[in-house]
């Protein structure tokens, strides 16, 4: 993951949540209080964030310690413990919430992806995640796809050429639409991919004979003719479905032979992992009784 954006996401995310103090815990918990706090796991699933932790409670108070039982990509039960954190019981508090709203999300993502690409087990379509995430977490969330065993598709707008149905339409034609991309490739010297989406089979006619693509985005076609799609493409070009695809028909998708099927549900309709972080030790050498409670 890159370190700029993840530095940055965190000092966003630390400032949002605390602001000019935990007040809470400045009011009711001593400043010399240590303790320690497990990651508790409570749901069944794929972990992931575990990286991200880490790098959290080290912007918050870089002397906590986490010891992880468990690691990003694993399979985790009700029970297991991910890690066991220790450090003062401020700090510990202040990582908290945001550890558990990133991994949470995270692990659900990585979760959903898991179970679709299970389904696809013993064929060669992969599955791919799309541009349908939470605005500034959009690296976290293509991750947790990555650990859930999906690919990413682009990360945004800068890293390929997607030219969709909007894009052509607004271009006059899908001939148009890739001879204008070729001559501002050629143009700015840009080494990028080209993707197009057809609607239907004579578009995929159209931009066979035109060529000078990668891929072409097979975009809410039914299982018949995704079928005679892949024939008429054959070796030429990569081929995507996407539009209507469930995790009940996903499969039968993939028996038509494309290379890859892409899914916003990954992101965008997610059941984030239920995880706790509890307290299992807490000392102090001021004012105050010993607790298990953050």
């Amino acid at each position: 993951m890159e370190n700029n954006y993840l530095n940055t996401f965190i000092e966003f995310a630390i400032h949002e949540d605390l602001g000019d103090g935990d007040h809470t815990s400045l009011a009711c918990i001593p400043g010399d209080a240590t303790g320690e706090a497990q990651l508790l796991v409570k749901d069944t699933g794929v972990l992931a964030g575990c990286s991200v932790a880490q790098a959290i409670c080290q912007k918050i108070d870089p002397a906590i310690n986490i010891r992880f039982l468990k690691s990003d990509g694993d399979f985790i039960y009700p029970s297991d413990i991910a890690f066991i954190a220790s450090g003062t019981v401020r700090s510990l508090l202040q990582a908290e919430r945001l550890v558990l709203n990133i991994m949470q999300r995270m692990s659900g993502i990585a979760t959903t992806t898991r179970k679709y690409t299970d389904r696809l087990k013993g064929l060669k379509t992969r599955i791919l995640d799309t541009r349908k995430t939470t605005p500034g977490m959009r690296m976290l969330e293509k991750e947790a796809v990555r650990l859930g065993g999906g690919i990413n598709h682009r990360f945004g707008l800068f890293d390929m050429i997607l030219i969709k149905d909007n894009h052509i339409d607004f271009a006059g034609s899908i001939p148009n639409a890739i001879n204008r991309t070729h001559e501002y490739l050629a143009r700015t010297g840009k080494k990028l991919n080209i993707e197009i989406e057809a609607r239907n089979l004579k578009d995929v006619g159209i931009i066979l004979k035109v060529g000078g693509i990668h891929r072409i985005l097979l975009d809410n076609f039914n299982l018949s003719d995704t079928r005679v799609a892949v024939t008429m493409i054959g070796d030429s070009y990569e081929t995507e479905s996407s539009g209507g695809i469930t995790y009940e028909n996903i499969r039968d998708y993939a028996e038509c032979g494309v290379d890859y099927i892409s899914v916003g549900a990954l992101t965008h309709h997610i059941k984030s992992l239920d995880l706790s972080l509890k307290a299992i030790n807490y000392q102090t050498d001021g004012f105050g009784d010993p607790t298990n409670h953050l």
